[in-house]
């Protein structure tokens, strides 16, 4: 009888014991590498979302709170590494769900991963609309789709009085800026815009030379750049070198960051570009209370200051959180089906994902002036004032 007693107690004590076992999220990010300073934001903002979330007592599985805990492998910005650490992640770490990289020639190769194993990877770090168009059931973002990013800037355009004679568009050869470029040559065209530059680049590259002479022969008023911040910095840099002033420039990747700033210091004044969140008050959250409130303990805890890759990245945590206990459950099939119904008000914004996936979130035109980002157009219109055209470098 006592043995059968200690068998009994000792099932007990693994059955609780395997209930309240963590949670692993597991991702592959960009800690070394070209692209480690973008990386960074989501690493960070993983780690700060689950300390959260522990902190306010888990997750809540089957009557049981469980905690969070995270697996991160650096991919040092080599997508093929990224593809070997995701299976890695799955078939040696077992981690039960999983968070994606940065950038959507990553998670276009990353996510077949999770697709092969039909387990969950939630992502805040790829927009390309590729990343949506195969029919994966798997794979999920918070970030909105790609072709709609110089959205609001175009429209923002089209209300100028003069309206801009001369559009120049230029995109790195990426999947992300190849959606971005295609999107933008529609809504030009449907706005009316004369395209005199439609120029497709090297990604990475540092030498805008040729870009930028093309530029001034051809006038261009405005210049639309679909690149990553290191090629916006030198593009500016060497815009500046060259005497280059078209009326407005905007890019898609930099401008929100805080880095871009420091990094041009006064040169990055009347730089436009766009970001799908601001730290608002009006945006409430379960566990930072609100937008504001979260960049604040962000900026405190990791010493600079997010923009929307942390926000996004907060967001993708908390839809997995949400999922979960929607199912009450973390087998990934089960996770996967109550992440294409979550609908939830968190610091990013709205989040509710779509058929394919992809959130839908509208993009907010934004220009530094004076050295702070500001809010010019969005959704519902105007926001503030575009200082526009750019003066001349000589007379800045």
């Amino acid at each position: 009888m006592f043995r059968i007693l200690f068998c009994l107690a000792l099932s007990a004590v693994a059955i609780v014991a395997r209930a309240e076992a963590p949670i692993t999220l597991g991702a592959s990010v960009q800690l070394t590498g070209p692209v480690a300073n973008t990386g960074r934001y989501y690493k960070d903002a993983y780690e700060f979302a689950i300390d959260r979330i522990n902190a306010a007592g888990g997750v809540k599985v089957g009557g049981v709170a469980r905690k969070l805990a995270l697996r991160v492998l650096d991919n040092q910005s080599d997508v093929n590494l990224s593809v070997r650490q995701y299976v890695q992640l799955l078939s040696e770490d077992k981690v039960d769900l999983l968070l994606g990289p940065f950038a959507s020639n990553f998670v276009l190769a990353d996510s077949a991963i999770s697709e092969k194993y039909q387990v969950p990877m939630v992502q805040g770090g790829g927009a390309s609309d590729q990343i949506y168009s195969r029919g994966y059931r798997y794979i999920f973002g918070t970030l909105p789709p790609a072709s709609n990013y110089f959205g609001t800037t175009i429209e923002a355009l089209s209300r100028l009085s003069p309206k801009p004679a001369k559009v120049a568009l230029l995109y790195a050869d990426d999947a992300f800026d190849v959606a971005v470029a295609k999107g933008a040559r529609e809504q030009l065209a449907h706005a009316g815009f004369n395209s005199v530059i439609d120029e497709r680049y090297t990604s990475n590259t540092s030498d805008f030379t040729s870009l930028l002479s093309s530029i001034k022969s051809n006038n261009a008023d405005v210049v639309l750049v679909a690149g990553h911040e290191t090629e916006a910095l030198n593009f500016i840099r060497q815009a500046k070198s060259l005497g280059a002033s078209p009326k407005l420039y905007s890019f898609t990747v930099g401008v929100p960051s805080a880095d871009f700033r420091q990094a041009l210091g006064s040169d990055a004044n009347y730089a436009a570009g766009m970001t799908a969140w601001l730290p608002a008050k009006s945006l409430k959250d379960a566990w930072f209370g609100d937008a504001e409130q979260f960049a604040k303990a962000y900026q405190a805890r990791f010493g600079y200051e997010p923009d929307y890759h942390a926000a996004s990245g907060v967001a993708t945590v908390e839809a997995l959180v949400k999922a979960i206990e929607a199912a009450n459950s973390v087998d990934p099939k089960k996770v996967r089906d109550a992440l294409a119904r979550v609908n939830f008000s968190s610091l990013y914004g709205q989040v509710a994902f779509g058929p394919t996936g992809q959130i839908s979130l509208p993009q907010t035109m934004i220009q530094v002036q004076n050295g702070k980002v500001m809010a010019i157009y969005g959704a519902g219109g105007a926001l503030g004032k575009l200082q526009y055209p750019m003066p001349a470098w000589g007379k800045r």
